[in-house]
């Protein structure tokens, strides 16, 4: 992975976050009859028709994949819910609300290959066109709603940013996501960094000449000539 490959860059890439986030464990209900999973990261099943499992979301999309199941929307993805948590988002300009540590990938994955079985997922919309009713069927307020609770929480993440100063030592944020953390982390690394450095020259000055001078040698006491056969 990138961010254990070069321990210059601190940040992950969105792919690599989100396969991080493939090992959350969710619901599904199986359509099948299978013996267990015997993972190295553990055991899963056995698996039996309409009986609800727990599985790592990694297994749960292979097996979406194969139309052998289908997945429960977690509880916290549901419009009452968000709504909520977007309203206290809003509300509270200094502080994050409670979510999944990768919120932002697994409702990523879920709508990638799980749209179907996401609840209130989408919404007929009835439309009068030339005396003719149809109903159009859209995307509800789901994806939207978490789009603009993510949309919020990095908004309040740029204004926290903007007040750190040189007499800051460490910040902290509560409730942040893999995702958010990603992004803030190495810009936060370097910005404390360059306030310790402007506000302690000597430190800076101390870790180049100690860099430049020479290994001192240690004094093993005189020297003897060898005698020669």
């Amino acid at each position: 992975m990138a961010g254990q490959s070069d321990p210059h860059l601190s940040m992950f890439s969105p792919s690599e976050v989100e396969f991080v986030a493939e090992d959350e464990i969710v619901d599904i209900v199986p359509n099948i009859r299978m013996d267990a999973l015997n993972m190295i990261c553990g055991d899963f099943g056995p698996f039996y028709p309409q009986i609800p499992t727990k599985v790592p979301l990694w297994l749960a999309v292979a097996l979406k994949k194969r139309g052998k199941c289908t997945i429960r929307t977690p509880d916290w993805m549901t419009v009452d819910r968000l709504t909520q948590v977007l309203e206290a988002e809003r509300e509270s300009p200094r502080e994050f609300q409670p979510l999944p540590f990768h919120y932002i990938e697994i409702s990523k994955l879920l709508f990638d290959h799980a749209r179907d079985d996401i609840s209130d997922a989408y919404l007929q919309v009835p439309i009068v066109l030339k005396n003719c009713l149809l109903l159009v069927v859209i995307m509800t307020q789901v994806r939207s709603l978490i789009e603009d609770i993510r949309d919020v929480r990095f908004h309040k993440v740029e204004t926290g940013l903007e007040t750190i100063s040189g007499r800051t030592h460490a910040v902290k944020l509560k409730n942040l996501s893999a995702m958010e953390v990603n992004i803030v982390r190495p810009f936060m690394v370097r910005t404390l960094q360059a306030f310790y450095k402007h506000d302690s020259p000597q430190m800076i000055q101390q870790a180049d000449t100690t860099g430049s001078k020479p290994t001192p040698v240690t004094d093993r006491g005189p020297r003897r000539d060898l005698r020669r056969r």
